[in-house]
Parts: C-alpha cells; structure tokens; sequence
C-alpha cells in the first residue's frame, strides 16, 4: 500500500508542476501568476477540491506520445469564494501555452455540468494560445461543447471570465457569452483574427495590445467589463462581483446586516446646477443614495454616458442604471443603450432590484447613429427594462425627453414606483426647441423675435418643464423632496420584495438583436 500512496503522491507532485520549473519561472517574468496561483488567491484558504489532476490527453500523432503533462493544461476544481461555492477553471499556459486540447475541454464541460446540477457560479481564468493544432478538428468540437454549455447555463447561474493571457480565435466566444469578463492589462488580448492575420487580409500595421487588449476593449468595443492592472487586482474584482450576486436564477443576493437610520441625505440637495444646461456627476448622486462605499460599476470606460454597476441599498444588492450628463449630456446612443441594455436583463435573470437615475435629454442625432442602427439599439434598452419582471423604481432628478423619457423605465413600460424631484422637466423636448416649432408665426412676427422666444421658452417651460403635468396624470407616483430620495427608495425596494409577475406563456420572446 506504501508504494501505491506514493505513486499516487508523485503523480499529483507533477500535475502540479504543470509545464516545470522554466515554463513557470517564464511565465512569472511575464508579469503573470499560474494557473494554480491564480486560483490558491482566488478561493479561501484551503478550499479548493481539484477535479481531473491525473487526466492526460490522448493524441499520439507529430511526437505528442512523447510529451505528456498531467492535468493537460487546465487546473479545474470547486472551492469557496467568502464562504461560497463556486466551480473554477484555470487554463495553464505553461502547458502546451494552454491550447484547448479534447480532453481540454472536457474537464472544463465536467466542471461546467457540475456548476449547473448544484447551481453555483462559474469562474473561468483564461490563458491559451487557442486550439492544440495537433488535434484538428476534435479541438474545434471542445470548443463547441464549451459554447452549447455556455448557453445553458445563461440566465441560470453567474458565468464570469477572467482574460488572464492570450485568449484568441474560437477561444474569444465562450467569454463573450458569459455574463461578465474581466482583463489583465498590458498581459491579456482577445481577438477573432491576430495582427498577421490582418495585415494580410486588410494590410493594417497593427500590435496585439492596440488590436485587442484590455484598454481597446474596455473604451470601443465594449467586450470586457473590468480592467486590472495585474493578476491579483483582476481576482480581487472576481471576489468583490461575486459578493453581490446570488448563487444562481432560484436564490437572492445575500443581504448583508444593515440598522436603519434616518436616511436624510442633505448633499443630495446642492448637487445640481442652477443653469439646467450644466453638466453635474451622476455618481455624486448615486453616492449619496447607496449605502457608503458600495457602488461597483461596470464598463466603467466604455459608453460613459450611461453609467451602470452594483451598490446595496440598506444592505441588499441592487443594480443601478443612470444617465450620466457629464458625458454627451446623458442622451442614449448605440453603444449606451446595448451596455444598459444588457445589464438591465442580467440583473433581471438573477433577481437583482434595478433603480433607474433618469437625466436624459433624448436620442443622440446624426447619420453615424442612424446608420449604425440606433433603432434597433435603442429598442433593446427598451424591450429590457420592459421585460424585467425585477422590481424596478425610477428617480426623475432632471431631463427626462422625448422617447428616452418612455424608455428609461417609464410607469408604461412597467416600472413599480415612479420618483421624480421637483427639478424634473418631463417633456417632448427642451423648452427651447418647443417654442420655435410651436409659436414659430408668433415669433417671426414679433418686433423683437429673440425676445419673444424667451418669452415663450418661459411660457412652455412654466406648463410643461415640470414634474406636475406627470404627476396629475399618475405617470409619476411622488414628487419627492432630493434628501428624502434614500428614504423613499429602501421602503420601495422593501415594499416590493415579493413581487409577482406573471407573463404570458412563450418559448422566448424575440429581442431586437
């Protein structure tokens, strides 16, 4: 028995080595942690129960009989995340750089089943150099079965990525279907095809960093969430996420212990500027309603002109969707719209109450928005926040115009509770443009046509320009006082705990992708 526990002991001894000592000591001179690092950092101490250490793969052709690792090049395994469980994979790049092998993939779908039969998490760390080239077409079908699980498992439990090295080809869509994906900075790209690749095909000079790396991503496409300056930063973004999302699509966020108070936020008060036109910092706002230090925001540098993340509210999770006028003066476009659009139905899947900060002066104009579909763009911001069945309040602190009023989570598309400050202007459009298409002939006729406008700006702003056209109309529920807004929003979001929506029969509905 003595001789069989140490082969035993041996074998795992060299599953942990991964591609050996050089291998590693490379890939620590790149700035970057190991697969096993990276998940001892990750998990609570002693947590971690690995799965398929002793699995080798199974190609014999071009010498690869000769070259067998154990583990083949993913680490995967459960473990706690603050007490949590989660599943994780970590690929290893010191092993054939992380390509995605057959039985590769395989451990990845194993863990994968498993996350989803006990409903908790799944954290992939992504570090391959993309398909084992060896293994043909067998590595093309993991990545498939990669892709199929991907989409089960959407809308069921949380599925976060971590880019943690190169991550190229097939490899970049199981990220991009997962709900959250995170980049290391300088040390991580994500591309379909790579800078030789299009120097041929488009003859553009460009590198793997400018083509596809954290910051290209993070501020023009939009494909990552997060951004770190290194490893142990991107693994601290992990654990503070996943501290506000529930297990999977049955449970709720863990509420942490919260003793009310007062809740009189004074601050909120003086933050908007006398001049309407004035730009002001939404997240000045939003920290003075959410409880202290807890907003968590997502896409930070992407579309700043809508500003979304995480925060509690008397200790529970909450998701919160805000214009940001300091940004294009807060109006929805293209990109705005999908970034809310799908924070808003992630939210949604998993429970998560949404508040929605409403300064919005309209739809961005112009040919580029146009023909870069701000129709169908829009109308996916729209059809979500329509959709969700989360409970959903709505503070009106300024501009709420035109359509963006309907779509910004409107009483008629379903919002539960509808706040709007007395600052509100709730319109068609500014009182400005009202006045010259209404009381355009009165204008052109007066002595003084500029004079007139303002007179008639004035006139339109005084009955329209105000919250209480609305609030007669029940469209808005309450016209609060600003330092009241807190108060307001925990009984609401309290008030609204059970609530029950019940939708008519389908498959799915058909969102204007």
């Amino acid at each position: 028995m003595k001789e069989k526990i140490k082969k035993v002991e041996e074998k795992i001894a060299l599953a942990k080595l991964g591609g050996g000592k050089k291998r590693i000591d490379t890939q620590h001179a790149k700035g970057k942690l190991t697969a096993r690092e990276r998940i001892h950092f990750l998990l609570d101490q002693g947590s971690f129960e690995e799965m398929g250490a002793l699995v080798t793969h199974r190609t014999k052709e071009f010498g690869m009989d000769k070259q067998i690792y154990y583990g083949d090049g993913v680490v995967t395994g459960f473990g706690t995340i603050h007490g949590r469980e989660v599943c994780v994979f970590a690929q290893d790049f010191t092993v054939f750089g992380g390509s995605l092998s057959e039985t590769h993939a395989e451990k990845i779908c194993k863990i994968m089943d498993m996350a989803m039969k006990i409903g908790v998490p799944i954290i992939g760390l992504n570090d391959s150099g993309g398909a084992r080239i060896q293994e043909g077409v067998r590595s093309l079908g993991g990545y498939a079965d990669i892709f199929h699980r991907n989409v089960k498992a959407s809308g069921v439990i949380p599925q976060i990525s971590a880019i943690m090295g190169p991550c190229a080809g097939g490899a970049v869509y199981s990220p991009a279907m997962t709900d959250f994906t995170l980049m290391v900075e300088n040390t991580s790209y994500m591309f379909v095809t790579g800078p030789n690749v299009v120097k041929t095909v488009t003859n553009e000079e460009v590198t793997s960093e400018e083509l596809g790396g954290a910051i290209t991503h993070a501020t023009k496409s939009g494909v990552t969430h997060f951004t770190a300056g290194n490893d142990l930063e991107c693994i601290a973004q992990i654990k503070q996420l996943i501290g506000y999302l529930p297990q999977n699509c049955e449970d709720a966020p863990k509420a942490l212990s919260y003793s009310l108070q007062t809740e009189i936020r004074e601050g909120l008060e003086t933050i908007l500027p006398e001049n309407v036109n004035q730009p002001y910092d939404m997240r000045h706002i939003i920290q003075e309603i959410i409880d202290a230090d807890t907003f968590f925001e997502v896409h930070k540098l992407y579309a700043e002109n809508i500003v979304v993340g995480f925060a509690r509210m008397a200790g529970k999770s909450i998701g919160i969707v805000a214009n940001q006028p300091m940004s294009l003066a807060g109006v929805l476009d293209v990109d705005s719209s999908k970034k809310a659009a799908r924070f808003t139905r992630f939210c949604d899947c998993f429970n998560i109450p949404l508040l929605v900060l409403v300064d919005v002066p309209g739809f961005l104009p112009g040919t580029d928005q146009e023909w870069n579909g701000i129709i169908t763009n829009g109308a996916k911001l729209l059809y979500a926040l329509s959709e969700a069945t989360v409970p959903k309040i709505t503070v009106i602190t300024r501009k709420a115009y035109g359509g963006a009023y309907d779509v910004m989570n409107s009483k008629h598309i379903g919002a539960d509770l509808n706040y709007a400050w007395p600052s509100a202007e709730i319109a068609v459009m500014g009182a400005k443009g009202a006045s010259e298409i209404i009381f355009r002939k009165e204008i052109m006729a007066a002595e003084d046509p500029e004079k007139k406008l303002v007179e008639k700006e004035r006139q339109y702003a005084e009955m329209f320009a105000n919250p209480f056209s609305a609030a007669e109309r029940g469209f808005i529920d309450e016209v609060i006082l600003p330092k009241d807004t807190r108060r307001k929003l925990i009984k609401g979001f309290s008030i609204l705990e059970n609530k029950v929506v019940n939708m008519p029969k389908k498959k799915h509905g058909n969102i204007p992708l």
